[in-house]
């Protein structure tokens, strides 16, 4: 029994059978060779994961034969072979039984076998030794039948005179082959979801590749790009310092001239102070009065120069504004080459999920009866007519649509456009949204929308609708869905372009997009 008990750490996680050639991963979980080949191969050139952990490898890692495990494996195995069990008749020399009689609780050789009773009474089974769970524990007779209504085995006075009489019976073969019927549908539906489950794990390794490599790519792009946008930034900087530099040198030029003439004009004024308070000092009066007329003229000229003095004009000023349209537009052509830069895939694929003749089958049927869609399953618009589409599950009581398309991984932006009046919302869902009801609205807690009602507009998650302070300016808006980081952001593409609103949430489901038109005339398109 305790042989039995090592199967499940004996199994390898990739195959589910017993070790083959049981190798280990430098993480340390075991697989048989053969397997960990198949791994290589279904992933990246170069690298490889473990099935258990998803420690990445390169493929020239040595992998060691696990030989304490393959020893393991080795005595598990031959434990199984060795059980024998003897012919209860050969006595002096034992000889593995082939058969085992039920009746006579005794295990039986060939030859034994041949003459043993052939009555249908006497049950013969594989060599056991655990016979007493194959006799009722009522009447301690062989079990012979197996009771469909209570889904028990029993024996033949069960069946006659005890509880199971009346009961519908089958014999224990009969029983059993049905049942093994039911396991081999069973183990084919396993099978089938197996190979689903490794062909879904095939897929995602594809798309952690594709992931890996959008990851270096983009980081290839923008890496010289914000290299760029450094040097561009420099180059401005230079710009802008040299023109201040150059408005500095032009304004204080005129400032120094002025500075050096009054310096000299100073230097004057303080010599013929001088002299005049060395004649007041004088206590001669004819040496005071006999002073040289040219003196008293040059006294009439300092008498005069609060009246005559050169006068200081207000200097020009830095032209500020000329700097800062420098900066500006420098700026301006930095971002403008930015964001000219393509930085995600357009949705260009994405069309609307409607009932047509040609897709009926699909099971795409969403678009309320309200609701007309375009030939080329770009345009939703409201719908005079009502349409005759047949009521499916998937159908929307309202005037609502979903998209064909579904995003459950990275991210995606595409472009719209609305009527200039009405009322109408887009968004994105998860595809359980309700179709019918009031929980069928948009803006509950599986979708988030952008609604413009009255050239004014709202947004929605979980009933919590928020007013935005924007009005309409154009008709046109970018959507921008990240999904691992949860953000959904919803542009309007006018000049210059604008961010309305962003959503963060951790997304559980692939996410549909979602239009609604609810006024007459009312319409929006991808």
């Amino acid at each position: 029994m305790a042989s039995v008990d090592l199967r499940p750490e004996l199994t390898c996680s990739f195959c589910l059978n017993i070790f083959t050639d049981p190798v280990t991963l430098p993480c340390g979980h075991s697989f048989c060779r053969t397997c960990t080949g198949n791994m290589m191969e279904i992933h990246w050139i170069g690298k490889y994961s473990c099935h258990e952990c998803e420690e990445v490898f390169g493929k020239k890692t040595a992998l060691k034969r696990n030989l304490s495990l393959s020893n393991i494996i080795e005595s598990f195995q031959s434990a199984k072979k060795r059980i024998v069990i003897p012919c209860t008749y050969c006595i002096l020399s034992p000889i593995p039984a082939v058969k085992t009689c039920l009746l006579c609780e005794a295990s039986l050789c060939e030859d034994h076998l041949r003459a043993h009773s052939k009555s249908a009474e006497h049950v013969l089974t594989e060599p056991t030794t655990s016979l007493e769970n194959r006799k009722c524990s009522v009447h301690k007779k062989v079990l012979e039948y197996y009771c469909c209504e209570d889904a028990a085995c029993i024996c033949v006075s069960c069946r006659l005179d005890g509880e199971h009489w009346g009961h519908q019976v089958e014999t224990l073969n009969e029983a059993s082959e049905k049942k093994k019927e039911k396991l081999r549908n069973i183990l084919q539906k396993l099978t089938s979801q197996r190979e689903e489950a490794k062909e879904r794990v095939q897929n995602l390794e594809v798309v952690k590749r594709q992931v890996r490599g959008k990851t270096a790519g983009e980081t290839e792009r923008v890496t010289p790009l914000i290299r760029d946008i450094g040097e561009q930034l420099e180059d401005l900087k230079k710009q802008v310092l040299g023109e201040i530099s150059r408005q500095a040198a032009q304004v204080s030029l005129p400032i120094s001239d002025l500075i050096q003439q009054l310096e000299i004009k100073k230097k004057e004024l303080s010599r013929k102070m001088g002299d005049i308070e060395e004649l007041c000092d004088m206590t001669n009066p004819l040496t005071v009065l006999q002073e040289q007329e040219s003196d008293r003229a040059d006294y009439c000229d300092a008498e005069e120069t609060e009246r005559h003095d050169i006068e200081v004009h207000d200097v020009e000023d830095l032209d500020v504004g000329l700097i800062a349209e420098t900066l500006h537009s420098g700026l301006a052509r930095i971002v403008t080459k930015v964001t000219r830069q393509p930085c995600v895939t357009e949705a260009s694929d994405m069309l609307l999920d409607v009932n047509t003749a040609s897709d009926m089958l699909m099971d795409v049927n969403t678009a309320g009866n309200d609701v007309s869609v375009s030939e080329d399953l770009k345009t939703a618009s409201w719908s005079e007519i009502i349409q005759s589409r047949p009521e499916t599950p998937e159908r929307f009581q309202l005037n609502q649509v979903l998209s064909s398309s579904s995003f459950s991984t990275g991210r995606h932006y595409w472009e719209m456009e609305g009527s200039d009046f009405g009322w109408w919302v887009v968004g994105m869902t998860y595809p359980s949204i309700e179709r019918k009801g009031r929980l069928s609205w948009i803006g509950g807690n599986k979708s988030w929308w952008l609604k413009n009602y009255d050239n004014q507009y709202s947004v929605n998650h979980d009933h919590k609708e928020i007013r935005l302070p924007h009005s309409l300016s154009c008709h046109r808006f970018g959507i921008f869905l990240d999904y691992e980081a949860g953000r959904l952001s919803f542009y309007e593409l006018c000049d210059p372009i604008r961010r309305l609103h962003t959503f963060t949430a951790t997304f559980t489901e692939p996410l549909h997009a979602i239009f609604g038109v609810y006024e007459e005339n009312t319409w929006v398109r991808i």
